[in-house]
């Protein structure tokens, strides 16, 4: 019995001798073999990949009982850019001498109980470096437990403080523990990840949960070796792999998959100490981003020397550029982009004394400059405006975009103050609206990253708000509150609602212009409060005795806090027992069209506005369009996660027919946010002045003498105050408003005189025409990074993996002009009217527009990722003469032939696998991900076991078409090349990947006889009809009498020396009496040719019109007509018919009318039509329009073998009288009455 205690004992003591905790003994020298790879593809054979893969040696030595050395040796850096079984790794040996020589030095770290932390090196090592250790250290971060197979914990590893799934298992026989960790990088809470731009996107939750565009796994498995000292990792081995697509990841995806692993080599006792030189911390085992905003992912330069580079890029990009867009030198914009961000604030200055004195230098310039994003650009324009040596258009268009694309740190925001304070930015109404509404926009950015946003940074503009109110200085107001509104920050909530009427603690007695500016500065804070935003419009909008147009704007910023089903019921009672139509028709119709989105973040509350317009419906869905509306329209498509959104609102009051605000505005929805378009608002309160009193002969039924009215009522402008708008108008861009102008009496009058015929030689007109004699020559460039969007995280390696979204464009226009006037200008400028003027010009109008997605690792020695690259080129060349002759009514235009073939547009793009290397940056391996299908070796890679069961398909269309004309020698071509290899469960991404090209473009061609000249003539005063016209005419019966007048005549000819001119020939003739008749007659004027096109239409108003369209010799040959018709019989729905019939067509236009009435099919269903197969006349296409309701169609359309029809398509409907309502009054007479 003794014995079996004592051997228990033993046993037991044995046990607790031997730990799986992982730890280092500090008298040990341990050995490791560490390969690291991460690869980037489409995840399927024969496509390419690109991939780096490193690997070393590491020996890790004890310092202290808890500290320990790392240094690595052998280290080899290989890429791989091709198609697996093809290409092989290649080594890069000067990039990996690079490396080594920092890897070498020693890297300290604390390990205690499995944990890495405190990691330490010397102060020149790279934090690229640090974070590659990182990588290899994260393999000995473990945590194990002997108490619990399965576990779970939250811990701090390179990707941040994420939650940790562990799994543990023994192996009996050789007493070693398999450890297998998960990662949530998912639901990290505080995940080691940035993104960069579009701060002004709004974050959609509810988008998130219909799909991702990114979806991460991290696992690691780990062989744990029991010894005395701790557990001694013998193995490690880690695997994260990402799906990322720029649409639903459900719907195919770009892959990348990391791995390491490390395996000990050997382990022996530490012979002498070891020297480590002084440490500098370099933070835990989290990764640290460095460089991101100088690192950009697609391209690759030595940035030594920036100032020269950039100084030398500006002067090529500039002469380049100068005649039209070179769109060879569009990528060229980037890497000077690169190269600003990466020089000292000094070269700023350098480079401004080089080029200040170069006009078209100066302007690339300052047009690149903006994209610096940090201090540095700040400092610089302190200085120009200090110095006021740059013009106020300079000044306001640099800071407009250096505000939106500045960094959005609290430093910089609070540094960006001092331009509110500047004389410079004062001296000039325009640029101090950009100043302040910049700031506003700088704030609202700020505040998107930083929760709770300090009330320090709008409080500027809350202070000039108070001031504004305090000297009662209503543009003042304006201008605050617009700043205020782009800021977006709640603590202005009780600032603003200083301006607001019956919110007020003061009442206020402020004009509608102030307070609709109040209502709309909460537009963005009800997505940041929407509680406290909802109290304050619900208020506005109960109050029945507010302006009408203030109730509306309270109920749109009402509905843009997305109110639960309990708000939307409080509203519908209170619309129920509502008498102001205005309110009524605006709020009903947005209901009702809100109840239709099919946008994720509307999903609740179209159920609830579905719900009020069924209870609404019955009494206000017939409201006529002459009363306030508001229209919605939207799609969203769950596969590719993106959709848009449209906005009208137009605002009427009791007195006036013209609306008093119009509204417009979009919406982009992708992958989980939703970006603000362009909205454009115009307020007219000096017109609904000048209409107040109505408008004598106003008959409402849109026709000519209505439009003389209001003409009538306009020659009254002056008597409009001098103080007081005319018209409003304002522009915003991705919700922030960015220009705004007031255009007030002076304005129309500056207008008036300008274009006045008794102004004489002091006009600026005048002084126009006078350069334009001696000629001119003009010139603009304007290069604009639209978008930069970037997201970057960690990875297993230690490598920065960056999503990265690029839009560049350079815009360009050149003109050269020489005008003549016979005989000249004397006296006044309406001595235009009748003089000859002959004018000669040539330029160029167009841009080119580069767009990248990049998805890969980036740092700044290497690049290893996929990249979708695309380019729109559109140049609008001209070179022409013009005669104009206005008394006369004669207009000509002169073209030169076509000698040689030039784009008008064209689109190119590709998927590629880039590698880029910063030893070697004129080296840029790019490989199209989808290969030449034509290549016999690619055809012939292996295909792995698990691709066999999906369907490969290869596509490949090309294919050009062209319309020449040998009468003109000129033609136009489409030419497009598209190659695809796809797979059908991978919809939709494949259908975008591949190599795409298309082109639009003018061609010579030949011409029957050489063209000196092409000639176009117009002549609006024709005396008598063409005697060939006249005789067709007269021949045809369709004129009936000589009561035909001919309108005017058209001439296109091309001209060869002393022979007849060739061409075309159209005479428009009009016959006034009973029914409007036209008759519009096209002849082919050549000899011999007798060859017509004869078009008769008639009108009747409100009933319809027929058009009668013959041609082929003297008209015979060929015959179709087209009629339509409406009908609103009392009773009945309005409706719309349409029908073309034919007798006779051309075996061509047959042909391609098959072809095109063959995608109708698909183009009804995408459109959501039905179709129903039935015989129809085989001669006839005929469509009926039906109004169903206020707003909304039934649309029927019959072709020979079918129909397509469908039934409450949204539209807005002409005026409809609704029953029970009157015009003149805004008010329902009696409750309930519909």
């Amino acid at each position: 019995m003794q014995g079996l205690v004592l051997f228990c004992l033993v046993a037991l003591a044995t046990s607790q001798s031997v730990h799986y905790e992982p730890g280092l003994s500090p008298k040990k020298t341990y050995e490791y073999k560490y390969v690291g790879e991460v690869n980037f593809g489409l995840g399927k054979s024969n496509l390419a990949e690109s991939a780096t893969r490193m690997s070393c040696k590491i020996k890790i030595v004890g310092a202290s009982q808890q500290t320990f050395i790392l240094q690595a040796s052998d280290f080899a850096f290989e890429d791989f850019n091709g198609v697996k079984g093809r290409n092989r790794f290649t080594a890069v040996p000067k990039l990996t001498e690079r490396i080594a020589s920092q890897l070498v030095k020693p890297f300290m770290f604390d390990y205690v109980g499995g944990h890495v932390s405190n990691i330490r090196t010397s102060a020149d090592i790279s934090d690229t470096m640090v974070n590659l250790v990182r990588g290899i250290l994260g393999l000995f971060h473990v945590t194990v437990k002997t108490t619990q197979r399965i576990y779970e914990l939250e811990e701090a590893s390179i990707h941040g403080v994420c939650p940790s799934h562990y799994a543990t298992e023994v192996n009996e026989e050789t007493k070693d523990m398999t450890v297998t960790k998960v990662v949530d990088v998912n639901n990290c809470r505080e995940k080691a990840a940035i993104y960069k731009g579009l701060a002004t996107a709004v974050v959609d939750d509810a988008g998130k949960q219909r799909g991702e565009s990114v979806v991460s796994t991290v696992k690691g498995a780990y062989t744990v070796k029991p010894t005395a000292e701790g557990g001694l990792i013998t193995r490690a081995r880690g695997r994260e792999q990402q799906h990322f697509s720029p649409f639903n990841v459900k719907g195919g995806n770009f892959k990348m998959e990391a791995t390491n692993e490390m395996v000990l080599l050997s382990v022996n006792d530490t012979v002498g100490a070891v020297e480590s030189g002084p440490m500098q911390g370099k933070g835990n085992l989290v990764f640290k981003f460095t460089d991101a905003e100088i690192n950009l992912p697609i391209v690759m330069q030595n940035l030594e020397d920036p100032i020269t580079k950039a100084a030398e890029l500006i002067k090529h990009l500039a002469a380049a550029n100068r005649y039209q867009v070179d769109s060879t030198t569009s990528e060229d914009t980037i890497r000077l982009y690169q190269l600003l961000r990466a020089m000292p604030y000094e070269g700023l200055d350098i480079l401004w004394k080089q080029f200040a004195g170069n006009e078209e230098q100066r302007r690339w310039f300052l047009d690149m400059i903006v994209e610096i994003n940090d201090a540095r650009i700040l400092k610089f324009l302190q200085a120009r405006f200090q110095a006021r040596d740059v013009s106020v258009t300079e000044a306001w268009q640099t800071l407009l975009l250096t505000f939106n694309h500045l960094q959005t740190d609290a430093a910089l925001v609070e540094l960006a103050q001092m331009f509110l304070d500047m004389p410079f930015c004062k001296s000039d109404v325009d640029l101090w609206h950009t100043v302040v509404l910049s700031y506003g926009s700088l704030v609202y950015k700020h505040c998107a990253y930083t929760t709770p946003c300090p009330v320090a940074t709008v409080q500027p503009l809350l202070d000039m708000a108070m001031e504004s109110l305090r000297i009662g200085n209503h543009d003042d107001m304006v201008v605050a509150l617009k700043a205020l509104g782009n800021a977006g920050h709640p603590g202005s909530l009780k600032t603003i609602m200083r301006f607001l009427p019956g919110v007020a603690a003061t009442p206020v007695d402020l004009p509608p212009r102030v307070l609709s500016a109040a209502v709309q500065s909460m537009r963005l804070i009800a997505a940041r409060d929407p509680l406290s935003v909802q109290d304050i419009t619900m208020s506005l909008f109960l109050q029945k005795n507010n302006p009408t147009e203030i109730r509306m704007l309270a109920f749109l910023i009402l509905f843009d806090t997305k109110p639960s089903m309990a708000v939307v019921s409080i509203v519908t009672v209170h619309l129920q027992e509502e008498k102001n139509l205005h309110v009524i028709s605006f709020a009903y119709s947005y209901l009702k069209s809100v109840s239709r989105s099919s946008t994720p973040n509307n999903h609740f509350l179209s159920t609830a506005c579905n719900v009020a317009v069924k209870i609404l419906g019955p009494r206000y869905s017939r409201l006529s369009y002459h009363y306030s509306k508001a229209m919605h329209m939207d799609w969203f498509n769950d596969d590719f996660l993106i959709g848009t959104t449209a906005e009208v609102f137009m605002l009427r009051s009791a007195t006036n027919i013209f609306p008093t605000e119009i509204l417009m505005k979009g919406e982009f929805h992708f992958i989980g946010r939703i970006l603000q378009l362009m909205e454009l608002g115009i307020r007219a309160d000096g017109l609904q002045e000048l209409f107040a009193n109505g408008i004598p002969g106003f008959k409402g039924d849109i026709s000519f003498s209505d439009f003389q009215a209001i003409l009538n009522v306009l020659k009254n402008w002056e008597v409009l105050p001098d103080d007081k708008p005319v018209l409003s108008a304002y522009s915003r861009a991705s919700g922030q408003e960015w220009f705004f102008a007031d255009f007030k009496k002076e304005t129309i009058q500056e207008i008036v005189k300008f274009f006045s015929q008794s102004a004489g030689k002091g006009s600026l007109l005048w002084a126009v025409i006078e350069n334009l004699q001696k000629g001119v020559s003009w010139h603009r460039t304007k290069p604009f990074l639209i978008v930069e969007v970037r997201y970057f995280q960690a990875t297993i390696l230690g490598l920065p993996l960056e999503i990265s979204k690029y839009y560049e464009t350079i815009n360009g226009i050149s003109v050269n002009a020489t005008a003549s006037i016979n005989p000249p200008l004397t006296e006044r400028l309406g001595q235009l009217f009748t003089s000859d003027i002959s004018l000669e010009t040539d330029g160029f109008i167009g841009y080119t527009k580069d767009f990248w997605v990049y998805y890969g690792i980036n740092t700044e020695l290497f690049q290893c990722g996929s990249e979708f690259k695309a380019k729109t080129p559109v140049a609008i060349p001209w070179r022409f003469s013009a005669k104009i002759n206005i008394a006369k009514k004669k207009f000509e235009l002169d073209f030169p032939p076509c000698e040689k073939q030039f784009n008008l547009l064209s689109f190119s793009s590709n998927v590629y696998a880039v590698s880029r290397n910063i030893e070697e940056p004129g080296l840029d391996k790019r490989t199209p991900i989808i290969p030449d299908s034509n290549n016999e070796d690619v055809q012939k890679a292996s295909t792995p076991q698990s691709d066999r069961i999906l369907t490969r398909n290869k596509w490949t269309q090309k294919d050009k078409m062209c319309v020449e004309s040998n009468i003109y020698g000129a033609g136009v071509c489409v030419e497009y090349d598209l190659r695809r290899e796809f797979y059908h469960d991978e919809y939709p991404l494949y259908y975008f990947l591949g190599y795409t090209r298309m082109a639009l473009k003018v061609v010579p061609a030949q011409a029957t006889t050489a063209v000196d000249k092409i000639h176009f003539e117009v002549n609006a005063g024709p005396s008598s009809h063409p005697a060939s016209a006249q005789e067709l005419l007269e021949t045809l019966s369709q004129v009936g009498d000589s009561t035909s007048e001919a309108v005017f005549n058209v001439n296109a000819f091309a001209l060869s020396g002393n022979k007849n001119p060739e061409g075309y020939n159209a005479v428009f003739y009009y016959t006034p009496e009973g029914a409007k008749k036209n008759q519009l007659i096209v002849s082919h004027v050549q000899e011999n040719s007798n060859w017509k096109i004869c078009i008769d239409t008639s009108v009747k108003a409100s009933v319809g019109a027929t058009a009668n369209i013959k041609w082929g010799a003297e008209c015979q040959s060929y015959e179709m007509s087209i009629t339509s018709e409406t009908a609103h019989l009392p009773g009945t729905q309005p409706t719309i018919t349409a029908k073309i019939h034919w007798t006779r067509m051309p075996e061509k236009v047959t042909r391609a009318c098959t072809r095109l009435e063959s995608y109708i099919p698909g183009m009804a269903l995408l459109l959501n039509f039905s179709q129903k197969q039935e015989k129809n006349d085989v001669q006839e296409i005929s469509a009926s329009v039906n109004a169903s309701s206020a707003d909304g169609i039934d649309v029927r359309i019959q072709f020979p073998e079918y129909t397509v029809f469908r039934q409450a398509i949204p539209f807005p409907m002409p005026p409809v009288v609704l029953q029970g309502f009157q015009h003149d009054n805004t008010t329902m007479d009696s409750f309930g009455r519909a």
